[in-house]
């Protein structure tokens, strides 16, 4: 059985960091699980590891697709597993890290496929997008299956169309597949979780927040939508892109799209933990100061030795 270490946790918590520590120490490779680092060019608004983490250590499906590309949870594991098998087969054990919770648990779980798509439904459902909103179908989604609405937000509009057409299409939501499903693998994932004081994490938001803006956020963005990037782009309808786009449209100011990027970035952190919060298997580990991210990286790799031992 290969052992595979899984580092989670929300945005701003040091999950790239203690990865690559991880990574450094035993001889292996990183495994982005990130929904939007998977774009190429979307760099600042993502936060990448920077150049020199990427040559601390070798990183997977950063910079992998371009920005109007398709990209999924069920093309994740595609290729996240090859890369496992590959390093397990060096005899490595390879390192997963991020914070989209639907990539890791389809890799851990697997994915549903036992709901088809029904076109109907879902061009009703894509009708009611575009007459109403995203809001308005997100509500729909609260309302009938709250739980899944709870990992999602509501520029999530694809995921929040599947989990309504699964709800309608199965009488059961989405989550509950996923909890009936098995997933057959000769994989043993050991799974850590990073957490911060909300009041801290919070505060290493708005850091970031405001460390991209002068890094030329802004100047990204532009580039973006002068390559061609359409605003209605999965990769760009997220936090940080949107309230960007809507102030180079000259509807908001530069100093309200930064507190707009702020709140939801808290948002989707609070949205990150709920989710992963929910995964009793996730071994938590608080960090209070980056001299802990040493020991928690030294707790990490002897525990998963000690198994392997075993």
């Amino acid at each position: 059985m290969g052992q595979v270490i899984v580092i989670a946790g929300p945005t701003c918590s040091g999950k790239t960091n203690l990865a690559i520590r991880v990574a450094e120490r035993i001889d292996s490779e990183i495994i982005s699980a990130d929904s939007r680092q998977v774009y190429k060019y979307l760099d600042i608004g993502t936060a990448k590891p920077s150049k020199a983490e990427l040559k601390k250590v070798k990183h997977h499906l950063i910079d992998h697709t371009l920005p109007h590309g398709l990209f999924n949870a069920g093309m994740f594991v595609d290729e996240a597993e090859k890369i496992i098998s590959r390093l397990h087969s060096e005899n490595k054990i390879p390192v997963v890290a991020g914070g989209t919770g639907l990539y890791i648990k389809s890799l851990t779980d697997g994915i549903i496929n036992s709901v088809d798509t029904n076109q109907e439904l879902r061009d009703e459902l894509l009708g009611k997008r575009k007459q109403f909103g995203n809001e308005y179908l997100y509500n729909e989604l609260k309302r009938v299956d709250p739980k899944s609405s709870d990992s999602m937000l509501p520029q999530n509009w694809k995921r929040v169309i599947r989990a309504l057409e699964v709800y309608y299409i199965s009488g059961k939501p989405i989550w509950q597949h996923f909890d009936e499903q098995k997933k057959n693998t000769d994989n043993q994932f050991f799974q850590f979780g990073i957490t911060r004081e909300r009041a801290v994490l919070y505060e290493r938001i708005e850091q970031r927040v405001d460390m991209m803006i002068e890094n030329g956020l802004v100047d990204e963005v532009k580039h973006l939508l002068k390559k061609g990037c359409s605003k209605e782009i999965n990769a760009l309808n997220t936090v940080g892109y949107k309230e960007i786009i809507s102030y180079l449209e000259n509807e908001i100011s530069l100093v309200r799209a930064v507190e707009l990027i702020k709140r939801n970035t808290r948002r989707y952190a609070k949205r990150q933990i709920t989710w992963f919060k929910a995964d009793n298997r996730i071994d938590w580990i608080n960090i209070k100061s980056e001299s802990d991210i040493s020991e928690a990286s030294n707790y990490i790799i002897k525990k998963v030795l000690n198994e392997r031992k075993n």
